[in-house]
């Protein structure tokens, strides 16, 4: 069963938020789980000048995604940055080039998940997600949020992203604020559970 973590991240908050959903994934036995970059559409001087480029060295040893990477999955779940309340624009342009895999209906029946991050508290987090789901549903894939049954999302003590339809972080107005622990333990439940509802499906 192979489990596909496909992300992408200027700064380093998603891949973070991404390998605590491989780690969670990885916990379901059977689960084959890779993770992967979406392909940057910035040139160089650009992430440079916003402060990006250096950031970005710290995944660099993450493959980059192709198309292929998502036909070969049953369960693939995605993270995403908001911009605007949606996904990023490095996203959408993979996700754009997908058409092929919707003409021969390749995605249908596979388990889709979305994370994400903002830079604020109220920044778009669920928005994107909801959005992000549409994408998927045109695919026919079957969708899988965070159950409340992973209460983190519940608590109110700290500041912390999480909310039925994905885990999430946030990352500060300047980014610098990493994702706390809660974020994360949310994140890694978020893999586990995809994965073990992928494997229920595969075994009928």
């Amino acid at each position: 069963m192979n489990v596909h973590v496909i992300f992408y991240s200027m700064y380093g908050h998603v891949w973070r938020m991404a390998e605590a959903v491989a780690e969670g994934a990885k916990e379901v036995k059977g689960a084959n789980v890779k993770l992967f970059q979406v392909p940057e559409t910035l040139p160089d001087d650009v992430l440079k000048k916003m402060n990006a480029f250096e950031a970005k060295k710290q995944f660099a040893h993450v493959s980059v995604a192709t198309v292929d990477d998502l036909s070969s999955a049953d369960a693939i779940i995605f993270g995403t940055p908001t911009r605007f309340g949606n996904m990023c624009a490095q996203m959408k342009s993979f996700i754009d080039a997908t058409g092929g895999l919707w003409m021969k209906g390749a995605l249908i029946g596979k388990v889709g998940s979305v994370f994400a991050s903002t830079a604020t508290q109220h920044g778009g987090q669920e928005s994107t997600i909801l959005s992000f789901h549409i994408t998927l549903l045109h695919q026919g894939m079957v969708i899988v949020g965070l159950p409340y049954s992973e209460a983190r999302q519940m608590n109110i003590s700290e500041v912390s992203g999480g909310s039925p339809y994905g885990a999430t972080t946030i990352a500060g107005g300047d980014g610098s604020r990493l994702p706390s622990e809660n974020e994360l333990q949310m994140a890694r439940f978020q893999g586990r559970h995809v994965a073990g509802i992928a494997k229920k499906l595969s075994a009928v």
